[in-house]
């Protein structure tokens, strides 16, 4: 048997995952993957400074920013200053944004069960080891192999 091409597969079931997810939250609650992302992870840690929100999620300062303006405008959640630096804000989950995402955890655990099911438990947490993996080690898979892409290695 070849070798799967990971970074193909990842991509392709990320797209198709995320599109879906995204499709049918939007139609039932008004948000967005990353907005209930967002709001599960402050419903979980509480307050949170962007900073922390975006290596949480794997999302950069600048995208998260404005997804946290949209949600505020949706009275989802609020900037408030940071008690221990004054200089900085911290993000609030609003009661709206509780119940909204409240709503939302049914489903999601429906979704999990349902992309797991075909899977015996040796091979979810097989599943779950290679995902950890990739979170944990992304950077540096990428970056041990030394050599950089040709045009010869670029054309295979």
């Amino acid at each position: 048997m070849t070798s799967p091409k990971v970074f193909y597969l990842l991509q392709k079931a990320h797209s198709a995952l995320f599109r879906a997810s995204d499709g049918f939250l939007k139609e039932h609650t008004g948000l967005s993957s990353s907005q209930q992302a967002v709001l599960l992870l402050l419903r979980k840690e509480g307050d949170l400074q962007i900073s922390v929100i975006a290596d949480h999620l794997g999302m950069s300062r600048s995208s998260l920013s404005g997804l946290i303006d949209r949600m505020s405008a949706k009275g989802l959640v609020t900037r408030r200053p940071n008690d221990a630096d004054g200089r900085s804000f911290e993000i609030h989950i609003e009661e709206a944004g509780l119940q909204l995402v409240g709503a939302t955890v049914l489903d999601t655990k429906r979704m999990n069960a349902a992309l797991l099911e075909p899977f015996s438990n040796e091979e979810r947490e097989t599943i779950e080891r290679f995902l950890t993996h990739v979170a944990i080690n992304a950077e540096t898979i990428v970056k041990s192999n030394n050599s950089h892409p040709t045009k010869e290695t670029a054309k295979s």
